[in-house]
């Protein structure tokens, strides 16, 4: 039978995909300013993304995703291009929340361990293999321990710090930021200042991955918007409370992106005499950490499996285990995900590995939705019969205004990516450009090398396959 979801219980799938407490420290830097951030973010991308991904999932709700809707738009090539930067960037983001787990194993241990670059090192890697091993034993087991950790560990410590930092305001504690309209409104001319907007669509991004419930909706066209609403209004509400808390709490020049969520809850519970609580807390926002870890670590390899059935890789990687996981592809990204991890060792800190790795995820991520919103309004014209459950109101004019939005905010993300935050300043520009840029051009590049060795024999599906399809 087919099962329906509430407004409710959508939302509640956004929320555990996206919101996340981890990511509350990579903003906190601006202050008050951030709230603003995270307003225009919501509305110039949060929001038309997700509008957006609910159409094409419910018109093409097959296996693949990004890779599916952007082949009936353009065409295999950038398909498989789409499915590769989706598998791609999360190569990229799984170290810097790999040293978030890290950070906050070591306020259990020894906090001075946060800095240590071979103790980080060994727990990304001890960690990552751990949770890839887990998830070859099949989905059931991998989203029972996503959806605890989650709770565990997401929700509860978040609103512990919003809950403590009301007590800080309220309490009559100085504040370390300024909370008037002045410091409200940012420098919109400064790029040191806007690059705050990219780490904002960072902590953003992944709402397309909960559209494919979209059909489960019993009535996509009313409720998917309302849950949609919902979402934003409470990752919003959490993210701001929890930013906000964060930044009146711990000074500007001391927050860490590693684990600034962290030096919070030091200053927190030290100011109420419960220092005894920090390693407890500590572990929750580990379990969270590994949990969020958990429910991506599969997603990205279903589009590239995907993209392998069709032929636009190699047979070895349409390979699944007896549990249906595919695990040559898992096992690949566990060792290039490895050898991105040792990388933190030839950077100058951590906060700079942090922030860079950060930005080339946002970078890439950003490319695939400008294949995805292109996507969108092409089938508008070049399949406009195909049925969609749900359709972004307004017709073909409605989908070029969500469209311009998202594509627009995207590609403003994309040039300020090339500007550092004042926290990384001092590195060396032409070092951090460098990095960038090659990691984007590398990036975009692989999957035209990969196409151009492609063999006649890729294309040949086993009959299961055919069938699956």
């Amino acid at each position: 039978m087919k099962k329906t979801l509430s407004i409710f219980s959508l939302a509640m799938i956004n929320v555990a995909a996206v919101g996340t407490v981890k990511n509350w420290p990579l903003i906190a830097e601006s202050g008050f300013a951030t709230v603003f951030y995270l307003i225009l973010s919501a509305l110039t991308f949060f929001i038309p993304m997700a509008l957006i991904s609910a159409e094409l999932a419910t018109g093409w709700p097959k296996l693949g995703g990004i890779y599916v809707w952007v082949k009936e738009a353009f065409g295999h090539r950038a398909g498989f291009l789409a499915a590769w930067l989706f598998w791609v960037e999360n190569l990229f983001w799984y170290p810097t929340i790999l040293s978030f787990i890290a950070a906050s194993i070591a306020y259990i241990i020894n906090p001075d361990l946060a800095s240590n670059k071979t103790y980080t090192i060994i727990i990304m890697l001890s960690f990552f293999w751990a949770t890839t091993l887990v998830n070859l034993l099949g989905m059931k087991i991998s989203s029972a321990i996503s959806s605890i950790s989650v709770i565990a560990g997401s929700f509860l410590p978040g609103a512990l710090i919003i809950g403590l930092g009301f007590a800080w305001y309220f309490g009559g504690n100085p504040l370390q930021i300024d909370l008037s309209m002045k410091s409200f409104l940012p420098d919109l001319a400064s790029p040191e200042q806007l690059v705050v907007f990219v780490g904002i669509l960072l902590t953003l991004s992944g709402i397309e991955m909960s559209a494919v419930h979209a059909m489960d909706v019993k009535n996509p066209q009313r409720d998917y918007p309302r849950s949609i609403l919902l979402s934003v209004s409470l990752i919003l509400g959490l993210s701001i409370l929890g930013v906000l808390a964060i930044s009146i709490v711990v000074p500007k020049e001391t927050i860490s992106l590693v684990a600034g969520s962290l030096q919070a809850f030091q200053y927190f519970v030290g100011v109420y005499h419960l220092g005894w609580l920090t390693p407890y807390i500590a572990f929750l926002i580990a379990v969270g950490a590994v949990g969020s870890m958990s429910t991506w670590i599969v997603g990205p390899t279903k589009s590239l499996l995907a993209a392998a059935k069709y032929g636009d890789l190699p047979p070895l990687f349409r390979k699944v285990n007896k549990h249906g996981m595919p695990h040559t592809l898992l096992i690949t990204q566990a060792i290039i995900v490895s050898c991105l991890s040792l990388a933190f060792l030839l950077m100058p800190t951590i906060n700079s590995a942090y922030w860079m790795i950060s930005v080339i995820v946002i970078q890439l991520y950003l490319i695939m939705y400008f294949l995805m919103v292109g996507a969108a309004i092409r089938l508008r014209y070049s399949r406009p019969n195909v049925p969609r459950a749900y359709k972004i109101p307004g017709g073909n004019a409605g989908m070029w205004i969500i469209g311009t939005l998202g594509f627009l905010s995207s590609l403003c993300a994309l040039i300020i990516g090339f500007f550092r935050p004042t926290q990384i300043a001092q590195e060396n520009y032409f070092f951090y450009v460098c990095c960038l840029s090659l990691a984007i051009i590398g990036a975009c590049l692989a999957p035209i090398v990969i196409l151009f060795f492609q063999k006649p024999h890729w294309k040949q599906l086993l009959k299961h396959e055919k069938n699956e399809d």
